[in-house]
């Protein structure tokens, strides 16, 4: 198997991906490296850190796609970048079969559209990472940003690939999907959720109603299905909340001489949510639906977010999910004439 990484573009780039890839040669014999990227930045920090490597291809590519830069103009105008590049070595190379990239969502979203595009049948790619939850498992959130409005079949599309994608991952035969709603009873929503729901009752998948947003990591769902508008807001907020508490809990157990006491008796059970609660180990969000995997992983990212992203990458290829998603698209009514955009 071979996967391609854009070496630039994150906040750590190209460190966090080089050294990714050192740590994963260690893990996994059967995995080729393409990276793209400033050959000679490259070059030079393997050589500074010694590394050697079983089987990395560097492509040269000395632009970059910043945040900054407006992700279509970009794609079809930056065709020396790294990303770009990369993106083209996807669309190619047969033997490629994912893309990783800490870089720029917008510009990695649009290139997936217009470079790879989608799975037969599949109305939109959606972004759908994984939170952790209450009892210790794992919830989908699908869509989280690459979307922002959108139709019922829309949804309906993502509750099918959300459902496929959780149960060759995580080994559970029917995922809970839940709608993400502003109340549980099911006439409750805007017109996309009430549209949705009852198309979504007619899906060979374990439908088990609407979600509110406060039990989203309760560990009672297993895939959550919204627009990218609400579920980046709900992503976010979820990240907000976290982020506050965890703070809050760090001045509270440094704000005394007994506090700080108490901190050391229950130092292990701290880190232990620390680790929990730790974005880095879970790579990336995958772009699913596109024919070809892309995983996007954090701007900040560091050597393990890079090595559990190439996890991600070879067990999700591994499971022949998006084989499996086009299979199932295939079999659907159509839901809505004239909506399959």
């Amino acid at each position: 198997m071979k996967l391609v990484l854009d070496a630039f573009g994150g906040d750590n780039c190209p460190n966090c991906v080089i050294d990714g890839i050192y740590l994963a040669e260690k893990g996994f014999d059967d995995i080729a490296f393409v990276v793209t990227g400033d050959k000679t930045v490259i070059d030079n920090y393997i050589n500074e850190k010694k590394y050697t490597f079983k089987s990395l291809e560097i492509v040269d590519a000395p632009d970059v796609v910043t945040c900054h830069d407006v992700p279509t103009i970009a794609i079809r105008t930056k065709k020396e970048s790294s990303l770009v590049k990369a993106l083209e070595i996807l669309k190619t190379d047969d033997e490629v079969k994912a893309l990783i990239s800490t870089g720029s969502t917008g510009a990695i979203l649009t290139g997936g559209f217009l470079k790879i595009g989608r799975i037969k049948g599949v109305s939109r790619p959606a972004l759908c990472p994984c939170l952790p939850t209450n009892n210790g498992g794992n919830v989908m959130l699908i869509d989280c940003g690459a979307n922002a409005d959108c139709k019922p079949v829309n949804l309906c599309h993502f509750a099918m690939m959300g459902s496929i994608y959780y149960k060759e991952l995580f080994g559970v035969e029917n995922p809970r999907v839940a709608l993400v709603c502003n109340g549980t009873e099911d006439e409750k929503g805007n017109e996309l959720i009430k549209q949705t729901f009852p198309l979504m009752k007619k899906l060979p998948i374990n439908f088990v109603g609407n979600m509110e947003a406060r039990d989203a990591l309760s560990g009672d769902y297993d895939v959550l299905v919204c627009d990218g508008f609400t579920g980046n807001v709900l992503l976010k907020s979820t990240e907000g909340a976290v982020s506050m508490v965890m703070g809050e809990l760090k001045s509270a157990l440094y704000s005394s001489l007994k506090a700080k006491l108490g901190a050391l008796l229950c130092k292990k059970a701290l880190k232990g949510i620390k680790n929990k609660l730790d974005y880095n180990k879970y790579g990336g969000s995958p772009f699913i639906g596109c024919k070809k995997m892309i995983i996007k992983s954090h701007g900040s990212s560091k050597d393990i977010t890079i090595l559990a992203a190439i996890k991600q990458a070879y067990n999700i290829e591994k499971s022949k999910i998006n084989e499996k998603i086009a299979q199932q698209i295939e079999l659907l009514p159509e839901l809505e004439v004239g909506e399959n955009d």
